[in-house]
């Protein structure tokens, strides 16, 4: 089991940047992809951003493409999503993700 902790978040306006970061314990995770996604109220929890264990392959939904990056640090453990061009609609709960196990998330809010 992975115990995933992600910080980094809080209230931002539109145009501005946020960097979020995950940290993994309780196993190794260099192995495995990891995943940013995000819930907004009301919404259901949707796919952000993903990387692979050596960090060559990142992937993205459409609506963050451009303006986000992932990237990974197997050395601490960490995962990060650098976020820029923030808009009112990113908004929501992020949460990383390795393979079954979830952190609990933590709140951006992007104001207009």
């Amino acid at each position: 089991q992975v115990q995933l902790v992600e910080s980094g978040g809080g209230l931002v306006q539109a145009g501005g940047s946020l960097r979020l970061s995950c940290v993994a314990s309780g196993r190794t995770f260099s192995n495995y992809h990891m995943k940013w996604f995000r819930q907004a109220p009301g919404k259901e929890r949707e796919f952000v951003a993903g990387i692979s264990w050596s960090g060559g392959v990142t992937y993205y939904s459409d609506s963050v493409k451009n303006r986000f990056t992932i990237s990974r640090d197997n050395a601490k453990n960490m995962v990060y999503l650098q976020m820029n061009s923030l808009k009112p609609e990113d908004t929501a709960v992020y949460l990383c993700s390795v393979g079954s196990s979830w952190g609990q998330g933590t709140q951006v809010t992007v104001s207009s």
